[in-house]
């Protein structure tokens, strides 16, 4: 799985190959999203080399990022991985405080519901987080990227270099 934001585009893989749907899109957090018929972004993609190119670039770093989260939940604590996965949705949504429930954070890296509790009460005794029904902000991000795992700076990184190299 991969989270994307309002710099992100889905569907790239029916457009620069096949045209048949390879995602299921879930809205976690509220934002603005634009949407074009694929035959209309094919023919872009035919149009231009680079923006071909950075559509390819783009679909690699997804991919990237979903290699890195399999690994991660495969790998890393209930805390790392709650850290990375609440950070990414930071930084694609420019937010500190979400809309989100125990229960989807749970179901977003692979633990039970119960794991995601314990975990977001200590974190909320250590200042890191803030959490009440459904909602959660972040209080403290240098506590939070502490907390994290080499997975999502490994992730970002690799998200800017494929999407912004030449």
């Amino acid at each position: 799985m991969a989270l994307v934001g309002s710099d992100s585009i889905l569907g790239t893989f029916g457009v620069l190959g096949e045209p048949v749907a390879l995602v299921h899109a879930v809205v976690l957090v509220p934002g603005l999203a634009l949407q074009i018929e694929a035959a209309r972004l094919r023919a872009l993609a035919q149009q231009s080399v680079e923006f071909r190119d950075g559509l390819t670039r783009h679909s690699q770093a997804l991919f990237v990022q979903a290699q890195q989260s399999v690994g991660c939940n495969a790998s890393h604590t209930v805390e790392a991985r709650l850290a990375r996965w609440l950070l990414r949705v930071r930084d694609l949504s420019g937010r500190d405080r979400f809309k989100l429930t125990q229960e989807l954070m749970a179901e977003m890296i692979g633990v039970r519901r119960n794991s995601v509790s314990f975990v977001a009460h200590a974190l909320q005794e250590a200042n890191v987080i803030r959490f009440s029904r459904g909602h959660i902000e972040i209080v403290n991000v240098a506590e939070l990227n502490k907390a994290t795992c080499e997975c999502y700076r490994a992730v970002k990184l690799q998200y800017q270099r494929l999407r912004f190299s030449d």
